[in-house]
C-alpha cells in the first residue's frame, strides 16, 4: 500500500514541478482570479497584455518552483500512515488517497509553499500592484479576502492542482495496477476488482 501511494505522489510531483508543469497543462493552469478577466481584456486591449501574461507565467512559474516541496512531506505522511488509515484507503473511492494526502498535508504545504510562491511572485512588480489594488477590493468587499494576495491565491490553486493529479495517479494505480508496472500494486488493488 505505501508503495502505492509513494508512487502515485512522485508522479504527481514530477509532473507538475518542472517547467510548464502548471503553465503547460490547462487541467492545473493557475489563471487570473475571475474578477481580474474583466481588467485583463481592457489591458489587452490597451497594449498591456503583454503584463498579463507575464503575472500568468510568474503564477504558474511559481507553483512549479513549490511544488518539488511536497515530496517530503507526502511522503511521510504514507510512511505515518497506520493500518486503520491503509484499509480504509485500499477499499475506500476512487480518490480516497488523495483526500488522506490533502487532510495530512494541506496545512503543513501552504506553509512550505507560501515563501517559495512569495519569492517568485515578488520578481514582477506586477505581483505587489496586483495585491494592493485586490486588497482595497476586498476591503469594500468587491473580491474574497483569500483571492486579495496574490501569493496566497497562487499557493491554494498550486495545492489544488496537485491533489488533482494525485488523484488521477491513483485512479489510473486503481484501475490498471498491472500497467503501473509494479507487483505490489496488483497485490493491493487487483484483489479489489
Amino acid at each position: 500500500m505505501r508503495a502505492a501511494l509513494e508512487r502515485g505522489a512522485t508522479a504527481a510531483v514530477s509532473l507538475l514541478g518542472r517547467t510548464d508543469g502548471f503553465l503547460g497543462n490547462p487541467n492545473v493552469r493557475i489563471p487570473l482570479p475571475e474578477y481580474l478577466n474583466g481588467a485583463a481584456e481592457l489591458l489587452k486591449v490597451t497594449g498591456q497584455g503583454k503584463r498579463v501574461d507575464e503575472l500568468v507565467t510568474a503564477m504558474n512559474r511559481a507553483a512549479e518552483d513549490a511544488v518539488p516541496e511536497a515530496r517530503d512531506l507526502l511522503v511521510s505522511s504514507v510512511r505515518e500512515m497506520s493500518v486503520e488509515d491503509a484499509l480504509k484507503l485500499v477499499h475506500g473511492g476512487d480518490t480516497a488517497v488523495t483526500e488522506f494526502f490533502a487532510r495530512k498535508t494541506r496545512a503543513p504545504l501552504t506553509e512550505r509553499f507560501l515563501p517559495i510562491v512569495t519569492r517568485s511572485t515578488e520578481k514582477l512588480a506586477l505581483a505587489n500592484k496586483y495585491n494592493a489594488v485586490a486588497g482595497k477590493a476586498s476591503g469594500i468587499g468587491l473580491i474574497k479576502k483569500e483571492d486579495a494576495d496574490i501569493q496566497r491565491y497562487v499557493t491554494r490553486k498550486a495545492l489544488d492542482g496537485l491533489y488533482l493529479m494525485i488523484g488521477e495517479e491513483e485512479k489510473k494505480i486503481r484501475r490498471d495496477p498491472i500497467g503501473t508496472g509494479t507487483a505490489i500494486l496488483e497485490q493491493v488493488f487487483g484483489g479489489l476488482k
